[in-house]
């Protein structure tokens, strides 16, 4: 009878436990902000064609977006009207035809036709369309049925397998997406010039804005970690300008670039929608903060964080960090696509200029922030009726780059950060590497001078950067990441813009700054 009744107490904890382990995953499927996940109670990346059909069927749904990044880094949209069942499955199979020489600057119209082809996974219900409309981002395959290799989304999916390779764990990313938002300027509760960090209304006039793209970014698969308003704020020409910032959780790297670029696409809409204006330029004005693209990085191996061991950063973690001491200043080519970029990236300000990582250190190229390892159960200290947890904090660490900025292709940034995070495994000196430009003082200090000089500098224009992935160019294209031809157009890119000398050149001209900040101020 006692061995009967363990038997059943064991049966029902384990019963118990599977309930609590369903009940979960229901939780997470019903509260997710993404209407074609919630519908079908199944996770966006299980979604099948089978799943998407029947979300048309059942939801109404009268018109298809295909929707694809292009070589100015923006999303361009196909649309297909679904007048019968037999259609929606021809496209959603065949996919469609599209012209890559309007694409891609690297194809030719000779030989232009590309396929697109849905990827079922990216499904979400157009928050703007007025007739009922399912979207999904789409891949590129070439005349053969192969991914078109100079794809953007082709080679992060490369560039990250190539880690997985190497190394034996995931790469996972997050992007902090800062922005200005622009309007009619108010001259009631006025903020305080470049005090904006985490202001409230009614002294930052957005905020409604930028909770409200947050809403529809989720709703697009947005994994969203927060929003707030950012340090920039200040009026010119009788217009307001009020940076913000919506930073992401960490994900796959090919799901992080997805949701990066349709959070600039939800956000851009909304803004039309509601008569504001909106840049991700690096630079508006002399004297005034800048936007950049910070990038969080970190690797997992069976869902567990590795960066770091026994409470400090892990060898795994310095490799990485060396990695992209190497290559840095061929990772503006990807990060900082257009002249104004070089307007940020100047000496004695936020943005870094030097290669050079450190702890909670904003002076330097790669950050590593604060990561809850302290072991300590703050919540309950805060929180004095609450019993004191053990947790497991780990998974929150991670490395941050600070040179990005919103003229970045996404997909080339963050193929060339898993490559150069790579390539930290493959240095024979990676230890030695990361211990040689670690920096716990801000090197703009005047007593650093000397530490200063030892540390090698980003390149200040389009064409150098050009210079440096020209010289770099094979860690970028080993093991088939970047192809020849795609290198080749990045770099004919950049030295297009002919801007050598051009930030000496306009340095004390506003007029002249202002010109070219108008220039690109859509860019991205």
């Amino acid at each position: 009878m006692f061995a009967v009744s363990i038997k059943m107490i064991i049966f029902a904890a384990q019963s118990t436990n599977l309930f609590f382990c369903i009940s979960m995953n229901n939780d997470q499927l019903l509260l997710n902000a993404n209407p074609v996940v919630a519908f079908l109670q199944k996770p966006a990346e299980s979604l099948t064609k089978a799943d998407i059909i029947k979300y048309v069927r059942e939801n109404d749904i009268r018109m298809i977006n295909f929707m694809y990044p292009g070589g100015d880094g923006k999303l361009k949209t196909l649309n297909f009207v679904i007048t019968n069942l037999a259609y929606l499955d021809t496209i959603l199979t065949c996919g469609e035809r599209v012209d890559g020489s309007s694409l891609f600057s690297f194809i030719e119209a000779g030989s232009s036709d590309l396929y697109v082809l849905p990827r079922f996974r990216t499904a979400f219900l157009d928050p703007f369309a007025e007739i009922p409309t399912l979207s999904m981002l789409c891949s590129f395959f070439d005349k053969d049925g192969q991914p078109l290799a100079s794809a953007p989304e082709q080679t992060l999916r490369k560039a990250s397998e190539a880690f997985t390779r190497t190394t034996g764990m995931q790469f996972e990313a997050m992007g902090e997406l800062e922005y200005y938002v622009i309007s009619a300027d108010e001259e009631v509760f006025p903020a305080v010039d470049q005090h904006g960090y985490h202001e409230s209304s009614p002294y930052a006039k957005t905020n409604a804005f930028r909770t409200k793209c947050m809403k529809l970014i989720a709703q697009t698969g947005g994994q969203i970690k927060y929003g707030h308003s950012e340090v920039g704020n200040f009026t010119l020409d009788g217009l307001t300008y009020e940076q913000n910032e919506i930073e992401f959780l960490p994900v796959p790297v090919e799901q992080a670039a997805d949701q990066l670029m349709l959070a600039k696409w939800v956000i851009r809409n909304l803004a039309y929608e509601e008569g504001y204006d909106v840049t991700f330029a690096p630079k508006i004005t002399t004297g005034k903060a800048g936007s950049g693209l910070h990038i969080h990085m970190r690797m997992t191996r069976d869902g567990r964080n590795q960066m770091l061991a026994d409470g400090v950063l892990s060898e795994a973690a310095r490799k990485m960090i060396a990695g992209m001491m190497d290559v840095a200043p061929a990772i503006t080519a990807f990060g900082n696509k257009n002249p104004t970029s070089y307007f940020r990236l100047v000496p004695h300000q936020e943005a870094p200029t030097n290669v050079c990582w450190g702890d909670r250190n904003r002076s330097v190229l790669v950050r590593v922030p604060l990561g809850w390892a302290a072991g300590v159960d703050m919540s309950a200290k805060a929180n004095p009726l609450e019993a004191v947890q053990d947790r497991d904090m780990s998974g929150k660490q991670t490395v941050e780059m600070r040179s990005p900025d919103g003229s970045a292709d996404l997909y080339q940034l963050l193929s060339g950060l898993c490559v150069a995070c790579r390539h930290g495994f493959e240095m024979a000196d990676a230890l030695e590497v990361a211990a040689r430009n670690y920096v716990n003082v801000n090197i703009h200090d005047a007593e650093n001078a000397d530490r200063l000089s030892q540390l090698a500098q980003l390149p200040d224009s389009c064409a150098a950067s050009a210079d440096c992935l020209e010289r770099q160019r094979s860690v970028f294209e080993e093991q088939g990441v970047f192809s020849p031809a795609m290198i080749d157009g990045i770099i004919a890119q950049l030295r297009a813009f002919d801007d050598r000398t051009l930030r000496a050149d306009i340095a004390d001209n506003p007029e002249e700054i202002q010109k070219l900040v108008e220039r690109y101020f859509h860019c991205g």
